[in-house]
């Protein structure tokens, strides 16, 4: 766990609020973001998953997570590694924490009978992720679901 705080008004979004989460850590062996990982959360509401990924105890967070309103709640620096990703592989490279940027979108997915996302939490995500992919010169191919990264497991 890092027990360093960003500065909570550096954040890399322009309009994401920040609410940093303790579950962060430095990228390994130099390795920049060059894969952006979309995930659902999976969870009933919003709020409730944005307290666990910012819980010290799950062990676990993302950079961004993205509500059904479109508000864009900031948790991870982009300069850091984020603990979203677990064991998986893209290209070959294993630790695709350090290699990505991670983003939750509010969703009840799979277990919530994969109901549809607003249009406005779309448009903020297709924002979000083009500053992204920007910033960090990310290939369109390497724009991902956690299902690419870890087949079988998610």
């Amino acid at each position: 766990m890092n027990t360093a705080q960003p500065d909570p008004v550096a954040v890399d979004h322009a309009s994401a609020q920040p609410c940093w989460s303790p579950n962060f850590g430095e990228r390994r062996d130099g390795h920049k973001p060059s894969i952006l990982v979309l995930h659902y959360t999976g969870m009933e509401d919003g709020i409730s998953a944005q307290k666990w990924l910012c819980d010290p105890q799950s062990n676990v967070s993302s950079h961004y997570l993205v509500h059904e309103d479109g508000a864009i709640v900031q948790m991870v620096p982009e300069f850091a590694r984020g603990w979203h990703a677990g064991k998986g592989s893209w290209h070959g490279n294993q630790d695709i924490n350090s290699r990505s940027i991670g983003i939750e979108i509010v969703n009840a997915g799979h277990p919530g009978g994969l109901p549809d996302f607003p249009e406005a939490q779309i448009e903020q995500l297709i924002k979000l992720m083009r500053g992204i992919c920007d910033r960090h010169a990310i290939n369109i191919a390497d724009v991902i679901g956690h299902s690419d990264m870890a087949p079988g497991r998610k």
